[in-house]
């Protein structure tokens, strides 16, 4: 039999350890590559209309203090939002901004002035471990 010496086994125990780590924080990606993940599904939700959805993504604190439904009548009935695409997301220790190019048709009676694209920026906080879309309270 071929045995490893105490300090030898602290240094695999050591290294499997390390690698294990290393494998859980790469699971699930970046907190750029979370972030840009959750905007894209928020978005898609605002998209289809999925307020409630939309909402879930909103932080614990929002969620206390507005009903779904006050989240989407502070909506109106601007505009239908014909696509979203998350363009870039940078991110600091527990904040990221990501930026989103957002196509749009405005409801304006009696005009058709088509789709316009614009660009938003939105703030997500990192809370419990995950990442939340900041509203203002």
């Amino acid at each position: 039999m071929n045995f490893l010496s105490p300090s030898a086994l602290r240094r695999t125990a050591a290294l499997a350890a390390a690698l294990a780590l290393a494998g859980c924080a790469t699971l699930g990606g970046t907190p750029e590559q979370i972030v840009a993940q959750r905007a894209g599904e928020y978005w898609k939700a605002r998209q289809s209309g999925d307020y409630a959805k939309a909402y879930a993504f909103t932080t614990p604190s929002y969620r206390k203090l507005h009903s779904v439904e006050q989240y989407r009548l502070q909506f109106g009935q601007g505009a239908t939002i014909q696509g979203a695409e998350v363009v870039k997301v940078d991110c600091e220790t527990e904040k990221c901004t990501a930026r989103i190019k957002i196509n749009a048709a405005p409801a304006l009676v009696g005009v058709n002035v088509g789709t316009i694209a614009t660009h938003l920026s939105e703030t997500w906080l990192l809370q419990d471990g995950q990442w939340w879309l900041h509203q203002d309270l």
